[in-house]
């Protein structure tokens, strides 16, 4: 008996097990965690229909040549080969691209970068596609490639609008001021490639009424469909694009020329049609970082505080403009940083090449200005004999100050709050002159030379990005919430690409109507648009729209019972899954009152509108800002030049956390991307031809290069025009990181870093 009640009164006292993550502010885990741990997720280079045909894509050798002819014939003749297409087969010689469209299908007269598609060809079995594609015949006159953008101004043109396409010269303050204290620097920023880990793949279905539907990982299903339309000749409502597993997104997920060919495949064929890119087609087919060229100088007081900046920014856009434009836009703005400038004079070009294109890849045009204008602070600090961090909190921007664009800063900055965090944060230990320690020095065990050639530099980075499209782009988003059975359902085109929007849709529903279970149906072009997945616009924009869907199913819900007790609806409360009145007359549970009952709403978010900047670059063309501050601590061998980032400790204003895990994976994302920028990645060409166009090539970071990020601090200053108050996190590390990496290594050598990525012999000091 004793025994017994041993046992019960053990199974009494044991503590209930932890609830759920629930709600907003939680760290509600992501909806398809198990899935892509279990193997299960459905990327697009796993899709299958029946009567699979596989495509190849030919595409140009040369960086720049006139095509003369273009002979299909052999490859037709090929057994398994069921169909060759080329510029002929689109429909009056449409056009793509992301934001500019000025890109072809297929070249037809002209080649203008190193690997634009020629043809494309569908055959019953990979190999047999790749092989009847290499026996597609063109004939070339090779032309001289265009490669550097400051020839571009005096070259013929590349391309039918011209090589220059887009100038923005901002005028802002007196041209006259002159500072007691002048630094200048020229700098260079390389090639990043957005390197997406699963392969770029689509499957393009014919449908029985002549029209196609796309499996594709797109980003922006819409505008995917509507420029598959129109190089197919076909009304919008006759192409369908599915969303199929995103294997992550740090730019554009797929670049339209992997999916446009295999539509017109599709159509010719009467059968569906696959292609997966290899790595060596990813690098030469969708966009990179804008390689950059900037001239700066920076005046000062004595005191260290800027009075003017003056600049030149030069960005290389490749064969097509792309989003040149809007990056472009970003750089010229941003051109002087979170600080107060009274007066700024920045020029703005981007021009085309015959370089790989460039288009949109995370803090596009902000990255490349923080590394030099973060270099121009280094530079005034020790002509001042002032400590790099001071310098900057005596220039730090905050609310209500002015941006060299004109327009005031209306949102929460509190840059030097950030930064304050950042340098007050404890220093790690430096490494021990041991041999068990070597995995501590740059290079890793036996990559260092002497362990006394190694100097520790610490070194700060300062960055903003905007949110949302800028300069009057159209920012609006569509979401339907269903309630059926005690079931929520959310549907919403907002592509989920690792952001985390459809775990932060389920968290809002589950806050607004206190449902445990929320699903979020997959992503197709049937239901209405919720733009790109970019810049937090889905955080912002698709999750207002879930936000106001669920709230007007609240008021739904509640009304009846408002009416029954005499009362309005904002005199009851759902909290944990019950309703109750602020008198506590009534008390209920949503699961009783959603009985029986199918409630749903469709609602809109857009937020205030902006302007495009004027002929003297002044505006008010963002809606939102979002800074961020970085310490980096690095260690460097002067004798090889060999970096090893110890440490960055990073401080962010978020406006709020919506998800705690979520919020810091994603800034540990972000800071490692910028690594890479600092120190690895470039996407390298010799006269416009990519080398080594593969992961060992292309210096990717891994695990091993990856820091000890230390999150120090997270503001959360609600922006009070933003849904939740939230602000997009993950594209400002990105922007920071860099400059960060670079200013700790000129803190170690006293070597002037004005290029990134930062190559050794830039962190050799003299002997």
């Amino acid at each position: 008996m004793s025994n017994e009640a041993a046992t019960m009164t053990t199974a009494v006292d044991a503590p209930a097990p932890d609830p759920l993550p629930h709600g907003l502010g939680a760290s509600l885990p992501s909806t398809d965690t198990r899935a892509k741990t279990e193997g299960t997720f459905p990327y697009a280079a796993d899709l299958w229909a029946e009567g699979l045909l596989w495509a190849a894509v030919l595409r140009s050798p040369h960086p720049h040549a006139r095509i003369l002819s273009i002979d299909t014939g052999h490859a037709l003749k090929m057994p398994g080969v069921r169909a060759v297409v080329t510029h002929e087969d689109v429909s009056d010689g449409a056009l793509h691209g992301r934001g500019s469209v000025d890109r072809p299908v297929f070249a037809s007269e002209v080649v203008r970068h190193h690997g634009e598609p020629i043809a494309a060809v569908a055959a019953d079995h990979p190999d047999t596609a790749r092989m009847a594609a290499a026996a597609v015949i063109v004939e070339y006159e090779v032309l001289d490639p265009v490669i550097d953008p400051e020839q571009a101004f005096e070259a013929e043109p590349l391309h039918p609008d011209g090589n220059l396409i887009r100038h923005i010269p901002l005028s802002h303050g007196d041209p006259a001021v002159i500072g007691e204290v002048v630094v200048e620097g020229q700098y260079r920023i390389g090639r990043q490639d957005p390197a997406p880990i699963g392969a770029e793949a689509g499957l393009a279905v014919p449908r029985p009424d002549g029209g196609v539907e796309l499996y594709l990982a797109s980003t922006d299903p819409h505008s995917d469909r509507d420029r598959a339309a129109a190089v197919y000749g076909l009304e919008p409502e006759r192409v369908k694009v599915v969303v199929t597993g995103v294997p992550g997104a740090t730019a554009d997920r797929e670049d339209q020329g992997f999916q446009l060919p295999l539509g017109l495949l599709a159509l010719k064929t009467g059968c569906p049609v696959k292609l997966t890119a290899t790595r060596e087609e990813s690098f030469l087919g969708h966009v990179h970082r804008h390689p950059t060229l900037l001239r700066y100088r920076h005046h000062a007081d004595a005191e260290g505080k800027l009075v003017k900046v003056e600049a030149q920014i030069l960005l290389d856009a490749g064969a097509y403009a792309d989003t040149s434009s809007d990056a472009l836009a970003a750089a010229v703005s941003f051109a002087c940083g979170p600080y107060v400038v009274p007066n700024a004079f920045i020029e703005g070009w981007a021009v085309r090449t015959n370089n790989p294109p460039s288009g949109h890849v995370r803090g596009e045009g902000a990255m490349q200005v923080c590394a030099a204008y973060e270099a121009q602070m280094d530079k005034l600090a020790k002509k001042l004999g002032l400590d790099p961090a001071e310098l900057r909190l005596r220039n730090a921007m905050a609310t209500g100050d002015v941006l060299p664009t004109g327009q005031t800063v209306t949102c929460p900055a509190p840059v030097a709050e950030l930064l304050e965090a950042v340098r007050d944060h404890p220093l790690p230990p430096l490494p021990k002159d041991t041999p068990e320690d070597d995995w501590l020095l740059p290079g890793g065990p036996e990559g260092a030379g002497d362990p006394g050639a190694v100097r520790r530099g610490v070194g700060y980075g300062v960055g903003m990005v905007h949110m949302l499209g800028a300069e009057g782009a159209d920012e609006v988003s569509t979401a339907t919430v269903k309630v059926q059975d005690g079931v929520a359902t959310v549907l919403c085109a907002a592509v989920e690409t690792g952001q985390g929007f459809t775990t932060l849709a389920r968290q809002i529903v589950q806050e607004t109507l206190g449902i445990d279970e929320v699903q979020v149906a997959s992503v197709d072009t049937d239901q209405p648009s919720a733009g790109a997945g970019c810049r937090g616009r889905h955080t912002w924009v698709s999750g207002g729209a879930v936000e106001r869907a669920a709230k007007m199913v609240r008021t739904q819900l509640l009304q009846p019972l408002a009416h029954k007790f005499g009362m309005s609806t904002e005199l009851l409360q759902i909290t944990d899954g019950k309703i109750t009145s602020y008198d506590g007359v009534l008390s209920t549970t949503v699961t009783e009152e959603l009985r029986g009952k199918e409630l749903w709403a469709t609602a809109q978010c857009r937020p205030h509108p902006t302007e495009p900047l004027n002929e003297a670059g002044q505006g008010d063309a963002f809606v939102g800002l979002a800074f961020c501050a970085i310490r980096a601590v690095v260690d460097v061998d002067v004798e090889l030049g060999s970096v090893r980032v110890v440490e960055l400790a990073l401080a962010q204003d978020v406006g709020r956390v919506l998800n705690p895990a979520q919020l810091a994976a994603r800034l540990e994302a972000g800071v490692t991307q910028g690594v890479g920028i600092a120190l690895t990645e470039n996407l390298r060409t010799a006269r416009g031809l990519v080398r080594h166009p593969d992961l060992t090539g292309y210096a990717l970071p891994t695990a091993l290069d990856a820091p000890d990020i230390r999150i120090v601090k997270l503001i959360e200053e609600r922006d009070v025009v933003a849904p939740f108050g939230a602000k997009s996190v993950s594209a400002v590390p990105v922007v920071t990181s860099p400059a960060a990496v670079a200013s700790a290594v000129r803190a170690a050598t006293g070597r002037t870093v004005n290029r990134l990525p930062i190559r050794p012999q830039a962190a050799v000091t003299a002997q």
